[in-house]
């Protein structure tokens, strides 16, 4: 296919062959509308031939203006104009919006196939147990001091006490804040500062990368197997001097990995000896519909670990609850910078959390999602291998799904009825380049018929 805009009219519109200079330019044909929506541009050496400057030139005018949500790099496939950006949305989310596409019931799928979207990552809002009865509940017993104070503590006790009890370690302090990705960043103003180096797991949650670069720090790609994250890759991290590793303990996203105890055991060995003072996040977003064990390094490093438990894919994601628990040297401080902003988490909600983790029924509900989860996660991935794909399932919602073209396989998908989410948002290091190890993101967890259509479907897409 070739360039909607070739590189001999891109090159007389640059003024500054630099990379901000080209990044510039292209940034002005895109808010001029002279580059629209989808149009493909020339290839990273075409365009660096017609201007006379290096390929890495190019390249790094091309990753500034995706950075920025302009543009998007499909491998092979080639860097694209993405729509016009929602103002609101950072980045990758804007491209992960941007796969979305058109809902899928009009993707032009023929008739009888399946239409079903597994983009989104998200639980399954049937699974989810009902809000409203915990809703009048707590609304009808909620005491004044629940709202009548500035002053009180911002986490219900009782909320703390059940959190107590089923917390990984015996944390100095807990607090609750409005989801995983405010907990993250707002642990990561304590512990870094602008410029730092901070590891994250690669492929890993593109929202973390949004919020890496807003707050100016620099990301160094750790790389995973089948137990979590290498203790090669972290050791090399280190050696960098990074001073912060997030880490995602179970149903990584978008791998569906959790970390081994045997592993955990490892990785604490070596922050012990090579980071005594390096900070660790752990974004434990799917705990409760988690098959995997709940384990953490703060078993071992209680005073470096700040783990996050996020209730979004068990009870709801407009809960936006997220509890921490951590260090006072780190808690106390971001407990007191958000008595200068939000001040604390509405105590109505967390006051529904408490009775949706303690009413019978709620509770089943979350075990019943729990087992469902797991049940389609293995029912997909046998489906897959009735169609000659050996594919291993992951746990919680996502399957990661190694393909030979990301482009090729999501279009083949789309005209299937299937939405899919490609892999290059999801790389920590390598989201702009070329590969030829392409991936996947499907949200399985979404699959609530027979997964023989869109398994065959997928065998489909993912040939050569």
């Amino acid at each position: 296919m070739e360039p909607s805009y070739d590189a001999a009219r891109i090159a007389a519109e640059v003024a500054e062959r630099s990379p901000r200079g080209i990044a510039a330019s292209l940034s002005r044909l895109v808010r001029s509308g002279a580059l629209r929506t989808g149009d493909r541009l020339p290839t990273v050496r075409d365009l660096a031939r017609e201007l006379g400057v290096s390929p890495a030139t190019v390249s790094g005018a091309f990753q500034a203006m995706s950075a920025v949500g302009l543009v998007t790099s499909r491998g092979r496939a080639g860097t694209s104009v993405l729509p016009a950006p929602r103002s609101w949305l950072p980045p990758r989310y804007r491209s992960m919006a941007a796969d979305a596409g058109a809902p899928a019931d009009q993707a032009g799928a023929a008739p009888g196939a399946p239409r079903v979207d597994l983009s989104s990552g998200t639980p399954d809002a049937d699974l989810l147990p009902r809000l409203g009865p915990a809703l009048a509940r707590a609304a009808h017993h909620v005491p004044a001091a629940d709202t009548s104070s500035y002053l009180e503590s911002p986490v219900l006790p009782e909320l703390e006490t059940l959190t107590r009890e089923t917390w990984p370690f015996s944390p100095q302090r807990v607090t609750v804040v409005d989801g995983a990705l405010d907990a993250i960043g707002r642990t990561l103003e304590q512990v870094v500062g602008f410029g730092d180096r901070v590891a994250v797991e690669d492929p890993g949650f593109p929202p973390t990368f949004d919020l890496l670069d807003q707050l100016g720090l620099e990301r160094v790609p750790l790389e995973l197997d089948e137990r979590g994250v290498r203790h090669r890759s972290l050791a090399a991290a280190l050696g960098r001097g990074v001073r912060a590793v997030v880490l995602q303990p179970r149903a990584q996203n978008p791998t569906g990995r959790s970390l081994t105890p045997t592993r955990a055991r490892e990785l604490a060995g070596l922050l012990r000896r090579l980071g005594p003072g390096v900070a660790v996040i752990e974004d434990d977003h799917s705990g409760l519909i988690s098959s995997a064990r709940d384990v953490s390094l703060g078993s071992y490093l209680p005073d470096q670990v700040v783990h996050v438990r996020s209730y979004s894919k068990s009870h709801g994601p407009d809960l936006r609850i997220a509890a921490v628990g951590g260090p006072a040297r780190v808690l106390d401080p971001l407990v007191a910078r958000r008595m200068l902003g939000p001040g604390w988490t509405s105590r109505l909600l967390q006051r529904v959390l408490v009775d949706l983790l303690t009413d019978s029924t709620a509770v089943a509900a979350v075990e019943h999602a729990r087992r469902m989860y797991f049940a389609r996660q293995r029912g997909f991935v046998a489906a897959l291998a009735r169609q000659g794909l050996d594919v291993q399932a992951g746990d919680g919602v996502n399957l990661w799904l190694a393909v030979d073209d990301e482009a090729t396989a999501r279009t083949r998908l789309e005209a299937a009825g299937v939405r899919v989410a490609v892999g290059a948002p999801f790389r920590a290091g390598r989201a702009h380049a070329g590969r030829a190890d392409g991936h996947l993101r499907l949200t399985v967890g979404m699959l609530r018929d027979d997964p023989g259509p869109v398994a065959r479907a997928v065998a489909l897409a993912v040939r050569p």
